[in-house]
């Protein structure tokens, strides 16, 4: 995923997770907040210590950049949107995690298909 679709600081972050909307499922919670500077989307993703250590949390931060990536084109713009990992993401493959996060994303009605 490239740099500028990446949230980084952690002003960005509080703006999503205190003025923004959630939605959450087993695996996942999504907080997205919309922004009119850009058109395209940016996404943070946040693992609690509670999930593992720090080879758990960064391969689960690894495979949901990988995911957002592989649907990058369907995912709508003009947000900021912030992936908050749980620990039933562990036990799931990597197809379980793609079916999990897109799931997230269209109760969210964050895919560009839903959001018209």
């Amino acid at each position: 995923m490239h740099k500028s679709l990446r949230l980084r600081n952690r002003a960005d972050f509080s703006r999503v997770y205190r003025h923004g909307k959630s939605f959450a499922n087993h695996q996942y919670v999504v907080y997205w907040f919309p922004r009119r500077e850009v058109e395209r989307f940016r996404v943070g993703i946040s693992v609690s210590k509670k999930v593992g250590n720090a080879v758990v949390r960064n391969r689960m931060r690894r495979l949901v950049k990988e995911i957002v990536r592989h649907h990058e084109a369907e995912i709508a713009g003009n947000l900021d949107i912030v992936f908050i990992v749980r620990k039933g993401a562990l036990s799931k493959d990597y197809a379980e995690l793609e079916k999990s996060v897109l799931h997230v994303l269209r109760k969210a009605k964050l895919l560009k298909a839903l959001r018209k």
